[in-house]
């Protein structure tokens, strides 16, 4: 946890950098006692977060554009409105759906210093979670989108202990976001992570499963059986697809997660049971109920908390850095082959319906054909799986790219119009696949990282 009169540093900046200058001693003497650093933009760097004060005189896109900039560096941003007339809640909740993390009104200068100061200490807080090695070795990777998601589990694990409800497809990591989630719980007397899978429960012996049963309960009950409940007792539960539930057990798992009640199967004494509950599941609950295959109470309950694990397409920067950690399992060793830049090439633009988990089904089958002890190369790649290597090698003009190109000639669209626009879609496809990271991006599209920021000053210019 953050220590007492601990010492932070925020960076103060405005679109109009005179009105910065303007206010820049009221609100450094007003963060001073809480032991805030407040310091103009062009008087620091590295990560500090960032104060941004809203002016109503300035062109709000150009408000806009600047955020974007920062937020896209992944720096903290707070915006201040220190005007008299009341900002409006659009502009508000825009602010937040762009990333900003919180709009302050420095009208209440009492207020102001404590505020800033909480949010502080939280953010140093889950900073330094994130780079512990609980973390960096349970969750694999480090691109922009990943970390902010690891940034939305570990609050949820250290500052709550409400139901956790993990989204994602299949093979993104659920069942390792929940024993995260139970590894950072902080409760001093925390027992067990219980696992139970809901696609793998048998209707006739459910109520077994959860409540547990008591010995003659029915046939084959030859002895007092525990049950998910009691086994989570103090603990976590964690219950795995549980769109799978049937509507009786959803009813069932309502009440004992509300009350913390239940009675085991063949028995009429009840039992106490304090748990945390952490559920996943690949399917749109919110479709499901309304379809009625799920209840909707029980789904409100579940979803106190909720984060969305991002499918490998949306991370595919974090590729190398997961491949490098199968290849250590797999070798058994710090060290383990490289990888040619070939086969990194077909890593990276490789499709995974299975996300991670078959990221990891391919290098456990390269590392099995690899000898020697040179690097990975092409020829470790087995022959099932050079089938979409080569498709991506030589038919990608023909993936719907000619039938575009007929049909701009055919509207009439000229070369340079063409070529103008196709550069614009790589541009896009580059930026959108490097998470926003702008070297990353010319670095996929082999050009200089000034060519980038221009585009994309001129887009959103």
């Amino acid at each position: 946890m953050a220590t007492k009169n601990q010492c932070f540093q925020v960076m103060l900046k405005s679109l109009v950098p005179q009105r910065a200058t303007d206010l820049y001693r009221v609100i450094a003497d007003q963060l001073s006692p809480f032991h805030i650093e407040c310091t103009l933009e062009n008087q620091l760097t590295g990560e500090a977060p960032i104060l941004f004060l809203l002016d109503t005189d300035a062109a709000e896109e150009q408000e806009q554009v600047m955020l974007r900039e920062m937020i896209e560096q992944e720096r903290r941003v707070i915006a201040i409105h220190a005007a008299e007339k009341k900002l409006p809640f659009y502009k508000i909740w825009h602010l937040v759906s762009m990333g900003v993390e919180d709009v302050l009104c420095f009208r209440n200068p009492a207020q102001f210093g404590q505020l800033i100061k909480s949010r502080l200490e939280r953010w140093t807080v889950v900073d330094r979670m994130l780079h512990s090695d609980r973390v960096k070795q349970t969750l694999i990777g480090s691109c922009p989108k990943w970390r902010t998601t690891l940034r939305q589990i570990i609050e949820m694990a250290c500052f709550s202990d409400a139901p956790v409800l993990v989204l994602g497809e299949s093979g993104t990591g659920k069942e390792l976001a929940a024993q995260l989630i139970h590894d950072l719980d902080p409760r001093r007397d925390k027992q067990a992570l219980v696992i139970l899978d809901c696609t793998t429960i048998v209707p006739e012996l459910s109520g077994s499963e959860f409540f547990g049963h008591e010995k003659g309960a029915f046939t084959n009950a030859i002895a007092n059986r525990d049950g998910a409940f009691t086994l989570a007792d103090r603990g976590t539960l964690f219950l795995d697809e549980v769109g799978e539930l049937p509507m009786r057990l959803q009813a069932e798992l309502l009440r004992v997660s509300q009350e913390g009640r239940y009675k085991r199967v063949g028995s009429n004494i009840w039992r106490q049971a304090q748990f945390r509950l952490v559920c996943a599941t690949n399917r749109n609950l919110e479709q499901e109920i309304e379809q009625g295959h799920f209840r909707q109470d029980l789904y409100y309950r579940l979803s106190t908390c909720v984060v969305r694990l991002p499918p490998l397409r949306e991370r595919r920067l974090d590729i190398p850095e997961l491949a490098a950690h199968f290849m250590s399992k797999l070798f058994k060793t710090e060290t383990p082959p490289s990888v040619d830049p070939e086969v990194m090439s077909f890593l990276m633009t490789h499709e995974y319906p299975g996300n991670v988990r078959q990221l990891r089904q391919i290098i456990t089958r390269m590392a099995y054909r690899h000898t020697g002890s040179g690097p990975l190369t092409i020829g470790d790649i087995p022959p099932a799986d050079r089938q979409s290597m080569s498709f991506t090698e030589h038919t990608w003009q023909e993936n719907g790219f000619k039938d575009a190109i007929r049909h701009a000639i055919a509207d009439g669209i000229g070369l340079k119009e063409i070529k103008r626009i196709a550069s614009d879609v790589a541009m896009d496809i580059a930026i959108e696949d490097a998470a926003g990271n702008l070297q990353e991006a010319a670095r996929l599209l082999e050009v200089s990282d000034r060519l980038v920021q221009g585009y994309l000053a001129e887009k959103r210019g």
